[in-house]
C-alpha cells in the first residue's frame, strides 16, 4: 500500500492539496465532484498525537484539524483554482470554527506540500484581502505540511452513504446546490 504521506505521482501530473475548512465531509463531498481531482480522503492533520480518533480530535487535545488530503491533475485543474473553490465554500474568518461547528478542529486552514503552493495560498489570502472580499479578517492557517491521518472509514464518502442525514441535508445539500449554479464548469457531473 502506498503512504499517503509520501505520494509518488511521477508518471503523471498529479499533485496533493491538504485543506481544512470545517467539517471534512462538507469538503470531502464539493471536491470529490470537481473535474481533475483523482480522489478526496477525509483525514486528520497539524496535530501533534500520532494516529489520533475522531473521538480524541474531537476533544480538541490532539492539536489536529479535519481535512481533506486531494489528489489531482494539474493538466485539469491546478491548485489555484483549487484554492478558490475552498475559500469560496467555507468561511474564512472564523477562528476555529464553521458555523455550528466549534473548535480547533474546525479551523481553517492550508497544508502546503511546496514553495509553489505557499506562494499561491499567500498570494490568495493577500487578494482576497485586498479586494475586501470578506467583511472581516481571513484567519486561515498557512503551515507546512507535515503528516496525514486517514479517518476512520465511516467518514469517507460520507455524503455519498448518508445523504438522508440530517447534518448533510441542513450543511452539505445547500453547498453542493451553489457548486452547481456558480462552478458547474468544472464539475464531474
Amino acid at each position: 500500500m502506498t503512504d499517503i504521506n509520501q505520494p509518488n505521482h511521477q508518471q503523471t501530473k498529479l499533485h496533493t492539496a491538504t485543506l481544512a475548512g470545517g467539517c471534512f465531509w462538507c469538503l470531502e463531498s464539493l471536491f470529490s465532484r470537481i473535474s481533475g481531482i483523482s480522489s478526496v480522503i477525509s483525514g486528520y492533520t497539524g496535530g501533534n498525537t500520532t494516529n489520533p480518533t475522531y473521538e480524541e480530535v474531537c476533544r480538541g487535545t490532539t492539536g489536529h484539524a479535519e481535512a481533506v488530503q486531494i489528489i489531482f491533475n494539474h493538466d485539469i485543474i491546478n491548485y489555484k483554482v483549487l484554492l478558490e473553490l475552498f475559500f469560496s465554500y467555507h468561511d474564512p474568518t472564523t477562528p476555529n470554527r464553521q458555523g455550528n461547528d466549534i473548535g480547533t478542529q474546525y479551523r481553517s486552514a492550508i497544508y502546503y506540500h511546496s514553495s509553489s503552493q505557499k506562494t499561491d495560498a499567500e498570494q490568495i489570502v493577500k487578494w482576497l484581502t485586498i479586494e475586501k472580499i470578506y467583511s472581516k479578517q481571513i484567519v486561515t492557517e498557512i503551515s507546512q505540511f507535515t503528516k496525514f491521518y486517514i479517518a476512520e472509514d465511516y467518514h469517507q464518502d460520507y455524503f455519498t452513504n448518508n445523504p438522508t442525514n440530517m447534518y448533510c441535508q441542513a450543511t452539505i445539500l445547500p453547498k453542493l446546490e451553489k457548486l452547481k449554479q456558480k462552478h458547474a464548469h468544472l464539475m464531474k457531473y
